[in-house]
């Protein structure tokens, strides 16, 4: 069984209990969290809310961690990186524990804490990830959304995933064939469905705020296919990403 989650406040938690879940949040957490660890962290702990990474980060001692994450798309004063793939660097992040939170993506990660498996996925690690649950009786795919909202990017990204993990049909989910569509649209104009992504993200509401705060080419950086081979997992027991 598959199914997607458009916003984590449509899913009670309990309904993913016991299951494998794929968290997204496309634009950026997920994708700098795989990138994170791709560039060798040690590990990456989630935080919904900043005072509690701050209490975290006293506790381990701040110069054994670094601090990321945003609110509002914008690096949270204080913090050693913000919310950009860009930034998440092997000489940045290599050897190290990452401790972040950001307005949505960390928020669904504990949302999904009753869940058999946490798995963090993006169209970067898109065929890694369907890889590993392939063999799942139960996968659910829960985007994050933007603000309290559904939002496109993260359809489309969990539409890639699932494309992977269904066969051709009329019964594939509404956010496949969307994703399809996409990969259709990227032949006829003789594009990569990579291209053709990136260039659907910068039509998108939050394309278009990451555009305005300067981080656009972050847009082509989330939208690119099969780039990675990470497959990080959240346990909610030791708070960390692996």
């Amino acid at each position: 069984m598959l199914l997607i989650h458009k916003h984590p406040s449509l899913v009670p938690a309990e309904t993913l209990a016991g299951s494998a879940v794929v968290v997204i949040d496309l634009l950026r957490a997920s994708t700098s969290i795989c990138w994170a660890l791709a560039s060798g962290a040690r590990d990456v702990r989630p935080f919904a809310e900043v005072e509690d990474l701050l209490r975290a980060a006293n506790e381990l001692g701040r110069a054994n961690v670094l601090l990321g994450g945003e609110r509002g798309g914008v690096r949270i004063e204080g913090f050693d990186l913000g919310n950009s793939p860009a930034e998440y660097t092997p000489d940045r992040v290599a050897g190290k524990s990452v401790l972040i939170t950001t307005t949505n993506g960390t928020r669904a990660l504990w949302h999904a804490r009753l869940a058999k498996r946490i798995v963090i996925g993006c169209a970067n690690n898109r065929a890694a990830v369907a890889a590993a649950l392939r063999e799942e009786a139960e996968v659910h795919i829960l985007c994050a959304g933007t603000d309290g909202e559904p939002s496109a990017e993260d359809e489309l990204a969990a539409g890639a995933i699932a494309d992977l993990l269904t066969q051709p049909s009329l019964d594939a989910p509404a956010e496949v064939a969307r994703w399809r569509e996409l990969v259709a649209a990227a032949e006829a104009a003789d594009r990569t469905p990579s291209e053709q992504f990136a260039r659907a993200l910068a039509e998108i509401k939050h394309g278009q705020t990451l555009v305005r705060l300067g981080f656009g080419d972050d847009l082509p950086r989330c939208a690119a296919l099969d780039v990675l081979e990470v497959v990080p997992e959240f346990d909610p027991t030791t708070g960390r990403i692996e």
